[in-house]
C-alpha cells in the first residue's frame, strides 16, 4: 500500500517449493495410523468442505479495471462455525488456503474452540496499491465472499498483510450490504467497531506462553536465556515483547530486507518504537550489527522462532539449528525433511497448530463478546487466553508421552481425536472406524 510497510515482514522472507496442502495430508494421514483409526477418519478430514474461488475486479488509480484472485476454504464445520484469517500475498495459492483451513481446524480442536477451520487468501502484493485501491480490494473480496460467510457460518480474521484497517472496512461492507450491523461475522476488527482487548497481541502472547511451558519441560531457565526471530511483523513481534518481558534475551531478529544481531540482546522496547509507524523494518534498526537470515538460523540460541511463512525450516537450514527449542509461531514453518532433522538433533518443536492458537483463541473470545454485547477487560482476556493455551500445552505433552512420540505428531492426534468426538456424538461415524 504505497511506500507504507505494511506487515510485510510476516511475509516476503526466502520461500521453498514444498506443497503445505500435501504435508498436511500426510500428517494428517500419519497420525490418523498411529491413533489406531480406520482409513475412513482420513478420508473424512483430508479435504475441506468447501472452497470458493473468485475473481475480484478492482478499479485502479490510473483508471484501469485490475482483475485479482481470491479464495475461501471451510474445512469442517462439525465443532462450529469455521473460523480463519485473511491474507494478501503474491504467493497465495489454493493449496496453500486449503492447509491452512486444515491447521485451523487442528488448532480450534486442540485449545477446545467451537469451530472449524477457515481460510482466505487474495493474489496480490499490498505494496503496489495506493490505500484506496487497497480499500476496493478488501470491500470487494468481502463482497464476492459473503453468501458463504456470517457469525454462525465461517467468520474472517487478519492474517498476513492484513490487519485492524482492512478488517473495518470488510465488516463495513458486509454491514452495508446486509442493512444492519453484525459486529461478530468477522474478527480482529478495530476496538471502536467491537474488536477485542488484547486481540492484536495475542498470538504472540500465546506463543510466549507456549515457550515458558516448553522452558519448564527442559529445565531451561528463562531469566538469561537467548532467543532469535523469524520476521518482525505483528507475530514476530508480539513474540520479541512478551519474551524480553519473561527476561528472554533476543539477540537476533531478520525480516524481509534483512537482519539484525546483538550479542548481549537487542533493545526490544526501543526496536518496537522504532518500527511502530511500519514505515521501517527492523533490519534497519542502527543500534546492531547485519545478519543475514541463514546466519540467524544457525546461531546458538535457546529458543528459535520462525515467525514468517511457510517451509522455512528445511533440510537445508535444518542442519545448521542449534537451539534446543524451535516455536513454530509462523503456519507450517517446517518441511518433513526438515522435522526428520530436527527430530534427530533432538529439538524441542512447539508445532504451529499449538504455539500460534493464541489468536484464534482471542478471535474466538471476540466472538463471544459480540454475540452477547459485552465485552470484557484485557485482564481477564488474557487470563482466559493463558487457560486456553495452557489446556492446549498439557493435552499435547500427554499425548506424547503416553504415544511415545515427537511434539507435532501429538498436537495432530489431540486435534484428530476431538474431531472424532464430534463425529461420534454426531452420528458420523460408525464402530468400525475406531479401529483400523
Amino acid at each position: 500500500m504505497g511506500k507504507e510497510k505494511y506487515n510485510q515482514p510476516e511475509s516476503d522472507i526466502m520461500t521453498h517449493g514444498q506443497n503445505p496442502y500435501e504435508i498436511v495430508k500426510g500428517l494428517l494421514k500419519e497420525s490418523v495410523g498411529t491413533l489406531g483409526l480406520n482409513e475412513n477418519i482420513y478420508h473424512l478430514i483430508k479435504k475441506p468442505m468447501r472452497v470458493f474461488e473468485v475473481s475480484i475486479p478492482v478499479r485502479m488509480d490510473d483508471g484501469t479495471i485490475k482483475n485479482f484472485t481470491g479464495f475461501r476454504s471451510q474445512h469442517i464445520d462439525i465443532l462450529g462455525p469455521t473460523k480463519g484469517g485473511i491474507r494478501f500475498h503474491p504467493d497465495v495459492n489454493l493449496d496453500e488456503v486449503k492447509a491452512l483451513s486444515i491447521w485451523m481446524s487442528l488448532k480450534a480442536a486442540i485449545v477446545d474452540l467451537p469451530f472449524g477451520g477457515g481460510k482466505g487468501g487474495v493474489i496480490v502484493d499490498p505494496e503496489q496499491l495506493s490505500e484506496r485501491e487497497l480499500e476496493m480490494l478488501s470491500r470487494n473480496y468481502i463482497k464476492k465472499i459473503t453468501p458463504i460467510i456470517g457469525p454462525q457460518k465461517d467468520i474472517p480474521a487478519p492474517d498476513v498483510n492484513t490487519n485492524p484497517k482492512v478488517m473495518g472496512w470488510m465488516i463495513d461492507e458486509f454491514d452495508q450490504l446486509r442493512g444492519y450491523n453484525i459486529p461478530g461475522m468477522l474478527t480482529g476488527k478495530p476496538v471502536v467497531l467491537g474488536g477485542s482487548l488484547g486481540r492484536l497481541e495475542a498470538t504472540g502472547r500465546g506463543v510466549a506462553f507456549t515457550i515458558r511451558e516448553a522452558c519448564k519441560v527442559l529445565d531451561i531457565e528463562l531469566e538469561g536465556a537467548t532467543a532469535a526471530i523469524q520476521g518482525f511483523g505483528n507475530v514476530g513481534s508480539m513474540t520479541a515483547k512478551f519474551l524480553h518481558e519473561l527476561g528472554v534475551k533476543i539477540v537476533a531478529v531478520t525480516d524481509a530486507e534483512g537482519g539484525i544481531y546483538k550479542e548481549g540482546g537487542l533493545d526490544i522496547p526501543d526496536l518496537l518504537e522504532f518500527v511502530k509507524d511500519k514505515k521501517r523494518y527492523a533490519s534497519e534498526y542502527p543500534e546492531a550489527e547485519e545478519i543475514t537470515n541463514e546466519k540467524m538460523f544457525g546461531l546458538p540460541v535457546d529458543i528459535l522462532v520462525p515467525a514468517a511463512v511457510e517451509n522455512q525450516v528445511t533440510k537445508d537450514t535444518a542442519p545448521t539449528i542449534q537451539a534446543k527449542i524451535l516455536a513454530e509461531a509462523a503456519n507450517g514453518p517446517t518441511t518433513p525433511e526438515g522435522d526428520q532433522i530436527l527430530e534427530e538433533k533432538g529439538i524441542f518443536v512447539i508445532p504451529d497448530i499449538l504455539c500460534n492458537a493464541g489468536g484464534v483463541t482471542v478471535s474466538y473470545f471476540e466472538w463471544v463478546q459480540n454475540n452477547m454485547n459485552y465485552y470484557w477487560k484485557e485482564a481477564e482476556i488474557n487470563e482466559k487466553l493463558e487457560e486456553k493455551m495452557l489446556y492446549g500445552f498439557e493435552n499435547v505433552i500427554q499425548m506424547r508421552e503416553e504415544k511415545q512420540c515427537r511434539m507435532r505428531d501429538a498436537a495432530y492426534m489431540v486435534g484428530i481425536k476431538h474431531l472424532v468426538k464430534a463425529m461420534d456424538a454426531r452420528g458420523w461415524i460408525s464402530e468400525k472406524d475406531h479401529s483400523s
